[in-house]
């Protein structure tokens, strides 16, 4: 073996065979064969790629190239064996010669190339004559796959009124063919229809907006792809694909209403809130872009509201205020309709509203008689003879007929027996006398009804005061038994009586106290009448001119005085000591007796400067309550009354009498009896010396 002719052998394998081209003893062989072939040697033998196209309609085996080692004298010794990919399935080899052939029909889409071994053998000894070597078999690619879209069906959305040029979607088609090949899978993308509002780009698939487009005239397009090979020549292969685009709305348009003028009625007894008709506008547009408001403009306003139904997308026109039909029949109002969202690209197409007139008519109703006040109020005095005049209530029918009214009592049988009305004018009278002692005010309600259509009634209130007059004599409270010490003084209080009276007094009772003239000239007792206040000062009879409170008379708390504080009866237990009511034996310790008279006009005197929390308020009030809880003979039993505190800082003083004897000692009343006949009971208290001597 030559050594330096296998190593050019080898180096054949990636430098194209060199050596082999300058061995004119190898020749290559069936040049003339329809497959592409070619013989090259490594180590004395035929190597090479082969090629064999694919699909071949095969009736016999098909010659693919030939294997031959160049130490192959051609005399048997040589046996070539074919091992790897398809070896005897779909290539064979002739044991002697190193022919190939391909006896299957070849698919390079399903398998483009085949690796095979091939080795040289000495028939006789089954010996290598040459190292195992590897080749390959390319099926070569013909045009026998048609373009696929694997991605559809297509479907897109673009917005209507979208610029020219606008991308849609992008649809993309494959080719099983080999794209290194040739053309068989180089694809050109052409439409088919759907011009002239869409284009596609030949060679992305990507569909562009080639017009304008509007919803309103059509919103859904069809359009048709095709994929070819072959870069669209003639011979190739093509599909088609089927692409919807839908166009969605924009706010390109305005509302307008159906109709330039409606017509509705109302009657003038419908309540607040009543829907008086509905008004619509059309909006070319979908969705939130048809939305749309309803204004009423003017003055009318005030009478009529609108509303939008958003379901229906109506304008509901309703009553705000009550109409009446006799001072108005007919009302024209301005409704406006707006858009509610407006796209500011197509402000400058004009305002997105519009204008209609709705014209409303009254109609008449039977309407209840209207009182001339919400509410009457009526005065008559207590007293009054059946018969006298309250007051009177008028209605009217506000209609056009003007139908009669007649007038009638409702809610009590008793208030039916105290008043009564005059059906035809609504007068008002008592039907017995009142008496404002009893019941002040009376309420009454009274009805007003159409004579020619009792259905039609209408209620007011009459609320009626009764005026009080002087019928009333005064009278005492209570009963008043009164006790005295057999060795009281003239001039000493004894009982403090007062009046009261069921008349009412805008001013206030005035009472003048008096004992009868009998009791006058036969006891030993005169009342002093106070007049402003409403009570009476009954005490002894004056035998000379003295002080009403001489300094040298006994303490009250000697004096035996029947309050109209009663306390609470034997089961009151906290106020007093029961026990001490029942014995007249009880043992205390004598306590000397204080002035109580000098200790009230000291506290009167204090009570003008200090108020009822002070001290010295809560120390006397202390000491007094100690010593009643502990002699059981000290008036009153059961509470003790302080009357010195006439309030904090009074500038007119007090108007106690209890001090009087004091203040009044220094002072001289004779002026009184020149005061007139008013005074004359006054003049004769204070001085009886000068009463007496006139």
């Amino acid at each position: 073996m030559n050594c330096h002719t296998s190593l050019c052998l080898v180096l054949t394998m990636v430098q194209l065979w060199p050596c082999f081209l300058s061995t004119q003893r190898h020749a290559i062989q069936n040049t003339d064969q329809p497959f592409s072939s070619a013989r090259r040697v490594k180590r004395g033998w035929v190597w090479n790629v082969f090629f064999v196209e694919e699909e071949m309609n095969l009736t016999e085996p098909v010659y693919v190239g030939q294997l031959k080692s160049d130490l192959d004298k051609e005399d048997s010794t040589f046996k070539y064996i074919l091992t790897g990919e398809g070896a005897g399935s779909i290539f064979t080899i002739n044991e002697t010669t190193g022919v190939l052939h391909v006896i299957q029909k070849l698919d390079r889409e399903k398998k483009a190339l085949y690796t095979l071994r091939a080795q040289a053998i000495n028939r006789n000894t089954q010996l290598p004559m040459e190292p195992e070597s590897e080749f390959v078999i390319k099926v070569k690619d013909i045009n026998d796959q048609k373009p696929q879209f694997l991605d559809g069906p297509y479907e897109a959305t673009v917005p209507e009124m979208s610029p020219e040029g606008t991308s849609v979607i992008q649809v993309t088609a494959t080719d099983g063919d080999d794209p290194y090949y040739g053309y068989n899978a180089r694809l050109l993308y052409s439409i088919i229809q759907g011009q002239p509002y869409f284009s596609v780009e030949p060679k992305t698939g990507v569909i562009r907006i080639s017009s304008e487009t509007d919803r309103e005239t059509q919103e859904k397009y069809f359009i048709i792809i095709q994929a070819k090979d072959m870069i669209g020549q003639m011979g190739g292969f093509s599909e088609t694909a089927t692409v919807t685009i839908n166009l969605s709305d924009i706010n390109d348009n305005a509302p307008k209403f159906q109709h330039t003028l409606y017509h509705m009625t109302v009657s003038e007894a419908a309540p607040l809130g009543t829907t008086i008709g509905k008004i619509m506008a059309d909006d070319s547009d979908i969705g939130e872009n048809a939305a749309m408001n309803y204004v009423i403009e003017g003055d009318a306003s005030y009478v009529f509201d609108i509303i939008t139904d958003n379901e229906t997308q109506e304008g509901v026109v309703i009553l705000k205020k009550k109409v009446d039909y006799e001072t108005k029949r007919k009302y024209s109002i301005k409704a406006k309709v707006i858009n509610r969202h407006i796209d500011e690209r197509f402000l400058n197409e004009g305002p997105f509203e519009d204008s209609t007139l709705v014209r409303i008519t009254v109609e008449d109703a039977d309407e209840p008689p209207v009182f001339t006040s919400q509410e009457y109020v009526m005065e008559i005095a207590e007293g009054s003879e059946s018969g006298s005049f309250v007051g009177a209530v008028n209605a009217s029918d506000p209609d056009n007929t003007n139908s009669p009214i007649r007038y009638a009592i409702v809610h009590g049988m008793s208030l039916k027996r105290l008043f009564s009305i005059n059906a035809q004018n609504g007068t008002i009278i008592i039907t017995k006398p009142l008496d404002r002692e009893i019941t002040a005010w009376h309420n009454i309600t009274v009805t007003a009804t159409e004579a020619r259509n009792p259905e039609q009634i209408s209620e007011a209130p009459v609320y009626i005061h009764v005026l009080d007059v002087n019928d009333h004599a005064p009278e005492f409270p209570e009963y008043y038994e009164t006790y005295v010490c057999e060795n009281a003084e003239p001039g000493q209080l004894i009982q403090t009586i007062s009046a009261v009276d069921k008349d009412d007094s805008v001013e206030g009772h005035h009472f003048y106290f008096s004992l009868q003239e009998e009791t006058t000239n036969n006891s030993g007792f005169s009342v002093r009448d106070n007049q402003v206040f409403v009570l009476a000062i009954l005490a002894l009879r004056q035998q000379r001119k003295k002080s009403l409170f001489s300094e040298k008379a006994e303490e009250f708390r000697e004096n035996i005085v029947r309050y109209d504080d009663e306390g609470g009866g034997e089961e009151d237990t906290e106020a007093f000591d029961i026990a001490a009511l029942r014995t007249r034996t009880v043992m205390r310790e004598h306590k000397p007796r204080r002035n109580i008279t000098t200790e009230i006009q000291s506290l009167y005197r204090q009570s003008l400067q200090v108020g009822p929390d002070s001290a010295v308020f809560r120390e006397f009030i202390s000491e007094k309550l100690k010593e009643a809880n502990a002699d059981p003979n000290a008036p009153p039993y059961d509470s003790l009354q302080t009357y010195a505190f006439e309030g904090t800082g009074s500038l007119a003083g007090s108007l106690s009498s209890l001090g009087s004897h004091v203040s009044d000692m220094g002072e001289s009343y004779d002026h009184l009896s020149e005061w007139g006949p008013h005074f004359k009971r006054l003049a004769k208290l204070y001085c009886p010396h000068k009463t007496a001597r006139d």
